[in-house]
């Protein structure tokens, strides 16, 4: 029986939120509970119901197993954070965003 170590878990919705740019309020706001709430599951202080799990799983794009138990593929995780912030990017402005991640890409491959 696994059991749900609600310290790591906070920490990893912190992480992910803080990876999407999300502050705690626009989190809690999602989320549709107060911000003290969204701070105490952060802190491992409180746990939640299976619809916030629900919510919180769309809204930070990581999956219930990873939220409770902290199992998921790290890069398939970290993808699909640089996918969502990619998407928060407003249609007119992702032309300079893929000339910013063209000219990351060749900063880091002249470096090997």
């Amino acid at each position: 029986m696994r059991i749900i170590d609600f310290k790591a878990m906070g920490a990893r919705i912190r992480s992910q939120r803080e990876l999407l740019g999300y502050t705690r309020e626009q989190l809690a706001e999602r989320l549709e509970v107060s911000s003290k709430f969204c701070s105490d599951i952060e802190l491992g202080i409180k746990g939640m119901s299976l619809n916030t799990l629900a919510k919180l799983s769309d809204i930070l794009h990581l999956s219930t197993d990873f939220i409770l138990f902290g199992e998921q593929d790290a890069d398939a995780a970290k993808a699909d954070a640089l996918l969502q912030m990619i998407n928060q990017c407003p249609p007119c402005h992702r032309g300079e965003l893929t000339v910013i991640i063209q000219a990351f890409l060749k900063a880091v491959s002249d470096e090997s």
